[in-house]
């Protein structure tokens, strides 16, 4: 499940892409609060993140605001995910970047726990990889139609 800080954030990056998009420069935060649904105060601290993450600038004075700076298709959304709530394995056995032995497992090559969430997991982590903010920014009913087309594989 997204986690509320998660869900801001992802609707704050939507907002810049879409700003970006009609060729617009940046947005007070206010803007992207009101356009986004969230609330100002909690999205302070989520802005400052995605800036630190490299997927936002800023710019102060009268003019000044966020503006997304990477290409939306660019901006994978298990990136996101991560850089706001850490890793998302749902063993830390399967982790990529905070990999550690579970503390009451024998042996992680006969662990059936970790066959079983692995085998589930990878599939989940590719389609999260491969999932961008472009494909949020599309129209719904191209979303649909690609996830249509991937289930008749």
């Amino acid at each position: 499940m997204l986690s509320l800080k998660t869900k801001y954030a992802i609707k704050a990056l939507i907002v810049l892409g879409e700003e970006r998009a009609r060729g617009g420069s940046s947005l007070r935060i206010e803007e992207v609060a009101e356009r986004g649904g969230t609330p100002k105060r909690f999205l302070e601290h989520i802005l400052i993140d995605l800036r630190n993450g490299g997927y936002i600038g800023s710019r102060r004075g009268r003019d000044g605001g966020y503006f997304l700076i990477k290409e939306p298709r660019q901006i994978a959304i298990g990136e996101v995910l991560r850089l706001v709530d850490g890793p998302i394995a749902p063993l830390p056995c399967l982790s990529r970047l905070a990999y550690r032995r579970c503390d009451d497992c024998a042996d992680e090559a006969t662990c059936r726990l970790r066959k079983v969430f692995g085998e589930l997991f990878a599939g989940y982590l590719l389609m999260l990889e491969s999932l961008t903010l472009a494909d949020l920014m599309a129209d719904d009913s191209a979303i649909v139609a690609d996830a249509e087309a991937a289930t008749n594989i």
